[in-house]
């Protein structure tokens, strides 16, 4: 009956809150199934109710719960609690004793559940975590496969943020590499990989030879994983290491399984100085026999970035250009690319390399030829030209500075005229997946550019247009950045006002989006108050009312301030709407010709350093930080606090400056005790930045950081870090 009622639910939820006290009853139930099932529909009627679930957990974690069944989802529900209340912080831990009470349970699907639960506490310690891996190491040695693999799975979890804790359990999962359940071996290999010390790699190593032919794709990629992050924590293993991964890297495998190895192989190149001949080598050798046109093209990009500063390059042109020869176009074009920049770069290479790029002048595809013909060119093979060595590297190796996405919609848009196109209109702005529509109904969104929404700013041609035909700013010079609108009234109240902060090199616009949801009025004279007390570096210089305000029909109120010039200001801004309010006759829709003068209060408004920043991404940092001057360079450390997460301590400092994440490192990996991110951006100025933050978290959710920043002026590297400081 009871399972018929949770279906029941997804459709009429107040039918069933109806029967709680039945409900409630059910849970004192002897029969299993019954308690299992009330339980959980109990938790549903109460899930919107955080105070609510707490005194449920509360009175039944005192044992009224006797169903293997219902205590795993007990023991579920006050996990949530944990996490949600924070009640486990600060060494107050209610709920603590009950879940390693639960250790000691007669059945083992609870006691699996609690050992669970323990180890994913936020903030757990290791001594805590020691009733916990007991357990959890007598099922290693269970003659069942259920629990030998949810132990170790377990234990896997547990060694990639307190590997020292699982470290008594290695002979215990030593045994298990030959056990006959893959699963179970693979994820035995991973975990000893994750706690060994460097003593140990070499013969992990011997006892992984055979074990990886008997294992599918996806387990292999685990493998391949955690091998990479073994030989970053072992750099001086690297040999070893990189030799197992070039052996099974000729293997048979995926593509998947194929693009792991080669994006470790990569990541250790890039990480290990000492390794980049031999992977280099090991990923020549690949590419001679690869199946994947994708992993080519990778790889030939990353040996024409990387061949070059090697001690002998010219070893390497053997194995690019056979690639001319004997692959499909795509390719082919790739190692045209490849042959060019090694070039560009080795003078002795270069007689070399045009009778290479002469040959391919007389390919079959039209993109090949194309490009060796642009590259003889560049190089000088044919023709002089007036590009300088530095003009031909940019081309070469610099990134595009317009995201592919934005330059794809700008040239579908571009209408053929006497106008050429030009890039330079293209937005820099990556931009983000709208966030989900306001649920409230009649309100529209109020600004001319209402398809901008997130976080994301950019600069809309509407906006430019918009502001450039209001002579009070007329002569403020170019739209540097616009921003998302900013709500100023809750949902549901009689008047909807959001604010887009316009930023210009010495002057900031705010611009009120208003909207009046009272059908009996009609609004006029509207105008935002605006308080600056709090934001003294701003001199508010212009201003420009709406004339009217009717029902359902978006307005636009205007409040200009200048900022002195080299200061970027900052400050909360407190808002006032002010209107005159007259009312319509519903008949007729005229309204009243006598008004009465009202005002509205509005949320604050504050201005900050991200708004002077513009995110604008680059396709390759290693290469933009590299072209970028060393001088410029800026490097502190600083001390960040206790955070709930490293997630949310990055998530915070990326808020903070402003700044577009690069190749995804704004994704913290769970359970991550260190990270690097990496940012770009746009100063007010038009000046590039780059960043690059080092996060480390230690006991007790300590967390500090690195940051360094490169920048095409200096004075704004030193700015970023005040922004930092200050923030």
């Amino acid at each position: 009956m009871f399972s018929t009622c949770l279906y029941y639910w997804q459709t009429s939820p107040e039918v069933v809150k109806r029967w709680s006290n039945e409900v409630q009853e059910a849970v004192q139930s002897r029969a299993a199934l019954v308690q299992f099932h009330a339980l959980a529909l109990l938790h549903q009627i109460r899930q919107n109710d955080r105070l609510a679930v707490s005194k449920l957990v509360t009175s039944l974690t005192r044992g009224s719960v006797r169903s293997p069944l219902a205590q795993c989802l007990l023991i579920r529900y006050t996990s949530q609690v944990i996490r949600e209340s924070g009640v486990y912080q600060g060494g107050d831990r209610p709920f603590f004793d009950f879940l390693e009470s639960c250790l000691r349970n007669k059945a083992e699907m609870v006691i699996l559940e609690a050992a669970r639960a323990i180890t994913e506490l936020n903030g757990v310690t290791s001594r805590e975590l020691t009733p916990a891996i007991t357990v959890l190491q007598l099922f290693l040695s269970s003659s069942k496969p259920v629990l030998r693999f949810a132990a170790v799975r377990t234990l896997n979890k547990v060694a990639s943020t307190h590997p020292l804790a699982v470290t008594n359990c290695n002979i215990d999962m030593e045994s298990l590499i030959s056990d006959q359940n893959r699963s179970v071996a693979t994820l035995a290999i991973t975990t000893l990989l994750k706690t060994g010390n460097e003593s140990s790699v070499d013969r992990l190593m011997k006892q992984m030879t055979n074990f990886m032919s008997d294992i599918a794709d996806e387990f292999k990629i685990v493998v391949v994983e955690a091998i990479r992050s073994l030989c970053l924590k072992f750099p001086l293993k690297y040999r070893s290491l990189m030799n197992f991964l070039s052996n099974i890297l000729r293997e048979e495998g995926g593509f998947e399984y194929k693009k792991a190895i080669v994006d470790s192989i990569i990541i250790l190149i890039r990480d290990i100085p000492d390794a980049k001949e031999s992977g280099l080598f090991h990923l020549c050798e690949f590419i001679e026999d690869c199946e994947f046109t994708y992993l080519s093209t990778q790889i030939l990009h990353f040996l024409g970035n990387e061949g070059p500063k090697t001690s002998d390059p010219s070893k390497y042109i053997r194995y690019i250009y056979n690639r001319v020869i004997l692959e499909n176009a795509t390719v082919r074009a790739s190692a045209v690319s490849t042959l060019a920049k090694f070039g560009a770069l080795v003078d002795s290479l270069k007689p070399r390399i045009f009778v290479l790029l002469r040959r391919c002048l007389f390919d079959g595809d039209d993109e090949v030829r194309d490009r060796a013909t642009l590259y003889l060119k560049l190089l000088g093979g044919e023709a002089t030209v007036g590009e300088t060595e530095k003009d031909v590297n940019e081309f070469l190796f610099g990134s595009l500075d317009v995201p592919l996405v934005n330059l794809e919609t700008s040239l579908r848009n571009y209408e053929p005229s006497d106008v050429p196109f030009d890039i330079s209109s293209v937005s820099k702005e990556t931009k983000s997946q709208p966030l989900a529509e306001k649920k409230s109904t009649g309100k529209k969104s109020a600004g001319p550019a209402s398809a901008v929404s997130g976080s994301v700013s950019t600069v809309d041609a509407s906006y430019e247009k918009l502001l450039s035909s209001i002579p009070e700013f007329a002569d403020f010079g170019k739209l540097f950045k616009s921003s998302a609108p900013v709500e100023l009234t809750e949902a549901e109240t009689e008047y909807s006002v959001n604010v887009v902060k316009h930023i210009f090199d010495r002057h900031v616009v705010l611009q009120y989006n208003c909207t009046n949801t009272i059908p009996e009025q009609l609004l006029e004279q509207v105008i935002v108050l605006v308080d600056a007390s709090e934001a003294d570096e701003f001199l508010e210089v212009a201003s420009k009312p709406l004339e009217s305000l009717p029902y359902d029909s978006p307005g636009q109120t205007f409040v200009a301030f200048e900022n002195p010039e080299g200061v970027i200001a900052t400050g909360k801004f407190s808002n006032i709407l002010k209107f005159f309010v007259k009312e319509v006759d519903p008949s007729t829709g005229e309204a009243e010709d006598d008004g009465v003068e009202d005002e509205y209060q509005l949320e604050d408004l504050e201005i900050v350093s991200a708004d002077y920043m513009l995110k604008v991404g680059v396709s390759n940092f290693r290469n933009a930080w590299e072209n970028m001057d060393p001088e410029t360079e800026r490097v502190d450390e600083y001390g960040l606090g206790v955070r709930e997460s490293l997630a949310e301590a990055v998530s915070a400092v990326i808020s903070i400056l402003g700044m577009q994440p690069c190749e995804g490192t704004d994704v913290v990996p769970s359970n991550s005790r260190s990270h690097t991110c990496l940012l770009s951006g746009v100063f007010i100025g038009n000046v590039k930045v780059l960043v690059r933050l080092s996060f480390g978290i230690s006991a007790p959710k300590e967390v500090a950081m690195k940051l360094a920043v490169r920048s095409d002026d200096p004075e704004i590297s030193d700015r970023i870090h005040e922004i930092v400081a200050n923030g």
